[in-house]
């Protein structure tokens, strides 16, 4: 009841609003007159109140400060808005918060920004770089307030899941247009939305379960699988410890380890390089990992028991009796596999899921895990989080154009966890890959770590969600190269609105990989599956022209 209540609410007076500016065209300076909270709050449904409105001026920050403890930092050189702030009453028992940047200068497209991991906070930051680009952008807070890997929240308490899980997206987006709408006066163009991880599975859920919500979707190292992914991941702690076992391989050996997979896995492209660009074609020699071998370097080699370690994590994991239950992570992984294997017992991410959303059991131990956990995950999956719907026939049929993307680096998410959902999408869909692409592309980044930064000098930046607060709190698309060829968020942008295919965009990284100011290392472009990148032979291999799709 809560979340739909809108629908009857001060319908005329959105209309009065919406008529009086119909018939003018607009001013940026009209806007600051309706940056208050009685023009906003009387299209509010009575679940919702205003906490804030406060008009931003141009070069400021804004944001909730050390107040957000999923997203401290503030974005800064904002250009002139109006930012709100709102209260949501979801249940008789939970509520959730949203912000939202009207920009003066607003392009008449909306934006929403997903969130990492369990973390609750209004994702300022991310909001920052999507204003920049003149959208009215809006984040929600899931419904509490929580650093990224602390999921004590959800203990005993299904309707704060039910809020992280889809509510809290969903009603943010909804009150976020209807905002959109009654402070400009004039109705939106399109919709898109932008996230990554966590993000990443709350667009694809939104999508799902909404399909009219957005015109474009951005979706990265998407979270999508949530009752098996969280729980592989105590899956794949369990492989790793306890720390006095022969089988732990410490973290400090992981670096070691990923230099000795990228000299076996480097040249597979046909280019030595540094980067591993098609990982699934890499058969590990786990011979020349051993310490056996003659002239091993004891302190970069691997036990039996260990390299066993080590091909339980790029291995599918399955139940006792075979049966499939989700991907293993990629060579190329190892320099942040320290994410899954090296906490002092299992990820956060895991056993929290385990202990407070599937078990409410807060001393469940790593020690007490097997198969059953998992299958009482799925068949629960509290809060509805999991967006396994692989029949996109809706949001196609709307015309809704979707790209999702995944570092092969990524060691906290595997990357064939998106290798199985396009799988999945593309099966379900009749299996012609090809029809699948025309509304739906999905890119592989070599290189690339989670969500963004690369250890091996990989090209990386592309104007994906949470790529610009990696490079500062100033920055947004990608500097010195904001357009459709360099940031894929312009380039969906021109499918949705232009018709114009993805069939690439550029990544770019520097000398020092987060740092703009140490001048352009390389760039390369990024191909949509099944296509990959291909060295003409001759060309500068730093140099984009220098490599084609195929």
């Amino acid at each position: 009841m809560y979340l739909f209540e809108f629908r009857r609410f001060s319908i005329i007076g959105l209309a009065s609003l919406v008529a009086r500016a119909a018939s003018s065209t607009p001013d940026p300076r009209q806007y600051n007159v309706g940056c208050n909270v009685f023009t906003l709050a009387q299209v509010l449904p009575a679940n919702a109140k205003i906490e804030r409105v406060y008009a931003v001026e141009a070069g400021s920050t804004y944001g909730d400060g050390l107040a957000d403890l999923a997203y401290p930092t503030q974005p800064t050189d904002l250009p002139a808005a109006c930012a709100v702030t709102v209260a949501v009453a979801s249940s008789a028992t939970s509520s959730y918060r949203f912000g939202l940047f009207l920009p003066a200068e607003w392009n008449s497209r909306f934006l929403a920004v997903g969130n990492g991991g369990f973390g609750g906070g209004i994702n300022w930051i991310d909001m920052g770089a999507g204003v920049q680009y003149g959208f009215a952008v809006v984040s929600t807070d899931t419904g509490h307030s929580s650093v990224s890997g602390d999921v004590s929240w959800a203990l005993g308490n299904p309707e704060a899941k039910t809020d992280w899980g889809w509510r809290a997206m969903h009603g943010s987006v909804v009150l976020g247009k209807l905002l959109t709408q009654a402070y400009y006066g004039r109705p939106m163009t399109y919709s898109y939305y932008s996230g990554c991880s966590t993000g990443g599975r709350q667009g694809l859920k939104e999508m799902q379960k909404f399909p009219d919500s957005f015109d474009g979707v951005l979706v990265g190292a998407a979270a999508w699988y949530t009752s098996h992914l969280n729980t592989w991941a105590i899956q794949v702690a369990s492989y790793n410890w306890p720390a006095e076992d022969e089988k732990h391989i410490d973290w400090q050996l992981l670096p070691l380890i990923a230099l000795q997979i990228n000299k076996q896995c480097d040249g597979i492209d046909g280019v030595t390089d540094g980067i591993i660009s098609q990982p699934e074609l890499c058969n590990v020699d786990f011979a020349a990992l051993s310490c056996e071998r003659p002239g091993a370097n004891q302190s970069a080699c691997l036990t039996a028991a260990q390299t066993q370690t080590l091909r339980n994590v790029y291995s599918d994991w399955r139940t006792s009796t075979g049966e499939f239950l989700y991907k293993g992570l990629s060579p190329g992984s190892e320099q942040q596999m320290y994410l899954v294997l090296n906490y002092s017992d299992a990820s956060p991410y895991g056993i929290g899921y385990a202990r407070y959303f599937v078990l409410n059991n807060a001393s469940f131990a790593l020690a007490d895990f097997n198969d059953s956990v998992v299958l009482l995950a799925e068949k629960l999956d509290p809060g509805n989080p999991t967006a396994d719907n692989y029949d996109l026939a809706a949001f196609r049929d709307r015309g809704g154009k979707m790209i999702m993307y995944h570092g092969a680096s990524d060691g906290l998410v595997p990357t064939q966890g998106s290798n199985l959902y396009y799988d999945r999408v593309v099966e379900k869909m009749g299996g012609n890959v090809t029809a699948v692409r025309e509304f739906f592309r999905y890119f592989v980044v070599p290189g690339m770590q989670h969500c963004w930064t690369t250890p091996v000098d990989a090209p990386w930046a592309f104007g994906a969600p949470s790529q610009a607060m990696a490079l500062g709190d100033d920055i947004w698309s990608v500097p010195g190269y904001k357009d459709a060829q360099h940031d894929i968020l312009l380039a969906l942008m021109d499918w949705v609105e232009k018709n114009v295919t993805v069939d690439q965009v550029v990544a770019t990284t520097w000398n020092n990989p987060t740092n703009v100011s140490s001048g352009v290392l390389r760039q390369r472009p990024l191909c949509p599956y099944p296509e990959v990148a291909r060295w003409d032979g001759h060309g500068e291999l730093n140099e984009a022209g220098s490599w084609s799709c195929g």
